[in-house]
């Protein structure tokens, strides 16, 4: 009479571990999918600017990604602002497209340039015609 209690035992024990078990694995149907973000070619692209004033003339340098090595980047910088008053300085950097074969890993690639304006103007910075968010080193 022991070893039918303690089969019995041993079944009520395995039974309960087995329905421990399914209760507690998720399952496929409820794991909710996250999507990974797009990436876009739309995102706004992350310019360090740093502005150097000196006698009067602002010179600009700076460092932004491009999509590969093999991409240049060139500045211009122009004052904006109304006839009356100068309100910001407009840094309109251009990036080139890879006419070679590249690697494509993202690289940092660094521009300058030089304006004559009055001290402490804002930058507004554009990347191909898109604002960019700037920050500085």
């Amino acid at each position: 009479m022991n070893h039918m209690r303690l089969w019995i035992s041993a079944t009520i024990i395995a039974l309960v571990i087995a329905i421990g078990f399914v209760l507690s694995v998720p399952h496929t149907r409820n794991v909710i999918e996250t999507k990974a973000p797009a990436s876009d070619t739309g995102n706004v692209p992350i310019v360090t600017v740093r502005d150097v004033f000196k006698k009067g003339v602002h010179t600009i340098t700076g460092s932004v990604e491009t999509p590969n090595a093999c991409s240049t980047a060139s500045a211009a910088a122009t004052l904006q602002g109304t006839a009356s008053s100068t309100e910001s300085i407009l840094v309109e950097i251009s990036l080139s497209n890879d006419t070679g074969v590249c690697l494509q890993l993202p690289t940092r690639t660094t521009f300058q340039t030089e304006i004559s304006a009055p001290a402490l103007l804002p930058l507004i910075t554009t990347v191909n015609g898109s604002l960019a968010a700037t920050t500085s080193p």
